[in-house]
């Protein structure tokens, strides 16, 4: 059996924001302790001057900031709209505009934090390629915002079962985030290492190439049904 390196890696990330309730915590908090992460930005909270102002910063202090769609509403995969790529990808992106990574981040909305047909339609990988994207998954899903307190269990549970995890936080008002410190000090202290870096394995597209088969998280042509997030 191949053991286990002496420093298992975490990779942070955070969905749904900016949001000046939590977001400046989040910076101090992951400046205090150096780390690096990636916000994956909605649009809708993007659309604000203070929204702006908070991924700027973000952007200021060396984190990655991404795509994660702009209304947050329905997984691409579920959608019918023919417009919904460009509403949701493309509309986000253009408010992200000098602030992106030259990779282009996205993050497909998983319903829940499942993978699944129900992330992208056709047209939104389409979508996807033609923009050069790369898509950014997880293997790790603490669920922050369904269990606000006890969470950092559930996230060190899971980063103890692989190598390397892409983990998936959220910087709004859940009061999920008071935690993040006391997270990141326990982390440390079982010799886990913070990297801004993502897993190769959780990244299928690159500048819009595949580079793993996506056939899984694409639907077939009809809309997917998708869990829905509580």
């Amino acid at each position: 059996m191949r053991a286990r390196p002496m420093s298992r890696s975490i990779t942070l990330t955070f969905d749904n924001g900016p949001t000046s309730a939590v977001t400046p915590h989040v910076l101090d908090v992951l400046a205090r302790h150096g780390i690096r992460a990636t916000f994956f930005a909605l649009g809708q909270n993007l659309a604000s001057k203070e929204g702006l102002a908070l991924a700027s910063r973000a952007r200021e202090e060396g984190h990655w900031i991404g795509n994660h769609t702009y209304t947050h509403d329905v997984p691409l995969g579920a959608s019918s709209d023919p417009l919904a790529p460009q509403q949701e990808i493309g509309r986000t992106q253009a408010l992200i505009g000098e602030l992106s990574h030259p990779d282009r981040l996205f993050r497909p909305f998983g319903g829940g934090g499942v993978l699944g047909p129900h992330l992208l339609s056709r047209a939104a990988l389409a979508f996807l390629r033609e923009g050069r994207f790369t898509c950014v998954l997880w293997n790790s899903i603490p669920r922050d915002w369904d269990d606000p307190e006890g969470w950092p269990r559930t996230a060190l549970a899971q980063a103890r079962e692989r190598d390397w995890t892409l983990s998936v936080l959220h910087d709004y008002e859940t009061g999920a985030m008071a935690q993040l410190e006391p997270y990141i000090e326990q982390a440390r202290a079982e010799g886990f290492r913070f990297r801004q870096e993502f897993p190769p394995d959780c990244v299928p597209l690159v500048r819009g190439v595949p580079v793993h088969p996506m056939e899984a998280f694409v639907s077939n042509g009809q809309p997917s049904s998708f869990p829905q997030e509580t």
